[in-house]
């Protein structure tokens, strides 16, 4: 009995993923594998305590722990590469809002004082940081 339930398990977990859409065998198809399946030994486990068999039950029970703890890792974030953020050094000095005869101490100023009204940590844009980051750099690089 407790097999069948498993692969019905399996199965409506497999229809589950072909429903889904997408391509498959991306990063949220094994996420959510990953779940049915967490989902499924915590059952196992379950039953197995019921019989008596606590070590099995044991063994099943850490599976699924180690299961649920993989499948809740959020996917990683790609940030775009300074060097991608392609700008003139006319487009630097309109950004930063420097003229042609500012120093090197003039351009960190402005990108100081803009930096700190349009960081992300303080309720900013990533992107606009992004092109202040590539305007700073191409300015003292």
């Amino acid at each position: 009995m407790l097999w069948l339930a498993l692969g019905a398990l399996l199965l409506a977990g497999f229809v589950f993923l072909g429903r889904a859409g997408g391509k498959p065998g991306g990063a949220g198809d094994w996420r959510v594998l990953g779940g049915i399946l967490a989902v499924a030994a915590l059952t196992a486990a379950a039953i197995l305590a019921v019989r008596g068999a606590y070590l099995p039950a044991a063994g099943l029970a850490f599976a699924a722990l180690v299961a649920a703890t993989l499948t809740r890792r959020p996917p990683a974030v790609r940030r775009p590469e300074r060097s991608r953020i392609a700008m003139s050094e006319a487009e630097a000095r309109a950004l930063l809002g420097v003229g042609p005869e500012a120093d090197a101490e003039a351009v960190q100023s402005a990108y100081v004082r803009l930096m700190r009204r349009v960081h992300p940590d303080a309720g900013g844009a990533p992107g606009l940081a992004a092109q202040l980051n590539a305007a700073r750099d191409k300015l003292l690089g």
